[in-house]
């Protein structure tokens, strides 16, 4: 290992001197040369408090004109991210295999280009060709979008340079792209960490809403490095069955908007339709009431939307195992519900089989659920339907209480304008629409009771 070296500094003029002298050649002061703490070769080469450029900081409170946000004429996609496109920002975009991702962007870059802006669509996993096939089928065959086939990112930036600087910017998929400064196949991690740090580079500087379409596991998490998700402003996800004809556009983080906003979309021959009222994809349209069956409404950031429950009971001869499945909702917090109504409300479901389902794929998270859960496996336990055009909302706890819940005047006024009359949930819930009568269950057994009696 080298000898670090003494260096001495000057504390009137700051020069640097590697032998102490009385006399500054610089300044020619006397006895202001101090031994500075030694160097090593290592500190030498990777000191990084000299060298570079200065940074501006600016002051919050600073006059400017703020970015304004680009309507991609997709209400629900608009929805989703907060209110539109932000120039600058960079968005990834998760999802299975075939549940649209590539529709839905091709669908918006169209509609950005029809309205005079200029967009750039780069396809690394379909020849151009194949894209504007889909874009005839689609009927978007005559709006202007500069449309390429290519994954190297050296090669895009490039283009880009030469070119008019795009509003709009596609990359399908960040998981296709490689860089030639960078060993490793492209879909490695040190492949789309580098090619994605490039790319959102060049958004920032540009002012470009940047869209990178990834890809993911079999667990459902975008593939790739963690960091992917740091790396950028917002994260979606495009969920769905393909056995259904909907889909949900989620943000899972947004740094300019809320997380808990969702587009809802529905899969047709011509596309991706938005759906303006997503209450009548889940609910049945039936007429007479069904045992076992509540209607719950849910919030998903500002907007409430009607989910059917249902669950079914089915009696088992002695000494069977019973099974517990469930489809749309957490297993454990069933498990949690069906040993309160045991304990606090006397009822036995240790020799039937329990199967709860969230009708139309929905899948639910909120802890508003429990009580229109509870009331579907009383009903269909004692086998008499709820009353008819009737929602249920209230979290229930281990002692058997029914807790209020969050904006449960918004819930019960949606209700009301899709026709239910009537609603049951905590004591200090907000009854915010006069139409609808609403009944207070302090209790669990208040539900087993009224379910029982009627």
């Amino acid at each position: 290992m080298a000898k670090p070296k003494k260096r001495y500094v000057c504390q009137a003029c700051g020069s640097v001197s590697h032998r102490w002298q009385g006399q500054c050649a610089d300044c020619a002061e006397w006895n202001t040369l101090t031994e500075d703490a030694p160097a090593t070769v290592f500190s030498m080469k990777h000191d990084l408090s000299s060298g570079g450029r200065a940074v501006e900081f600016v002051d919050l409170d600073k006059p400017g004109e703020m970015p304004l946000r680009q309507k991609t004429g997709l209400a629900e996609f608009d929805r989703a991210l907060g209110g539109g496109l932000v120039p600058g920002s960079a968005i990834l975009m998760g999802g299975d295999p075939g549940i649209g991702k590539s529709t839905l962007l091709l669908q918006a870059a169209a509609k950005v280009a029809r309205e005079g802006h200029s967009v750039a669509y780069v396809s690394g996993e379909e020849a151009s060709g194949q894209v504007r096939m889909r874009a005839a089928r689609l009927g978007l065959s005559d709006a202007p979008v500069k449309l390429a086939a290519a994954t190297s990112v050296r090669d895009i930036l490039t283009t880009l340079g030469q070119m008019e600087t795009p509003k709009f910017l596609v990359i399908d998929s960040i998981q296709t792209m490689h860089s030639d400064t960078i060993e490793g196949a492209p879909g490695t991690v040190s492949q789309v960490r580098g090619c994605a740090f490039e790319l959102i580079r060049y958004a920032k500087e540009n002012g470009v809403a940047l869209v990178l379409v990834g890809h993911v596991t079999k667990d459902g998490n975008i593939a790739g490095p963690r960091v992917l998700e740091h790396m950028v402003d917002v994260v979606m996800s495009f969920e769905g069955e393909r056995s259904h004809q909907y889909r949900i556009l989620r943000a899972l983080k947004n740094r300019f908007g809320a997380v808990d906003e969702i587009g809802v979309f529905a899969m047709a021959g011509d596309g991706l339709e938005e759906v303006e009222n997503p209450s009548m994809l889940f609910l049945s349209g039936r007429d007479q009431p069904m045992a076992g069956s509540s209607v719950f409404p849910a919030m998903e950031g500002t907007r409430p939307v009607l989910v059917e429950i249902q669950a079914l009971i089915v009696r088992l001869q002695s000494g069977a195992t019973p099974r517990r499945a469930v489809v749309g909702w957490d297993n454990g917090r069933l498990a949690m519900l069906l040993a309160v109504l045991e304990s606090r409300c006397g009822l036995s479901f240790s020799t039937a089989e329990v199967y709860l389902n969230v009708a139309g794929g929905y899948r639910l998270s909120d802890p508003a659920a429990d009580l229109a859960v509870a009331a579907a496996l009383v009903s269909a336990l004692a086998d008499k339907p709820l009353p008819q055009r009737s929602v249920w909302l209230g979290e229930v706890s281990l002692a058997g209480e029914v807790r209020p819940v969050a904006h449960g005047g918004v819930r019960l006024r949606e209700a009301a304008k899709l026709g239910f009359d009537s609603g049951f949930g905590p004591t200090d819930a907000k009854n915010g629409s006069p139409e609808l009568r609403y009944a207070e269950l302090g209790q669990l057994s208040n539900l087993v009771d009224r379910v029982m009696s009627s």
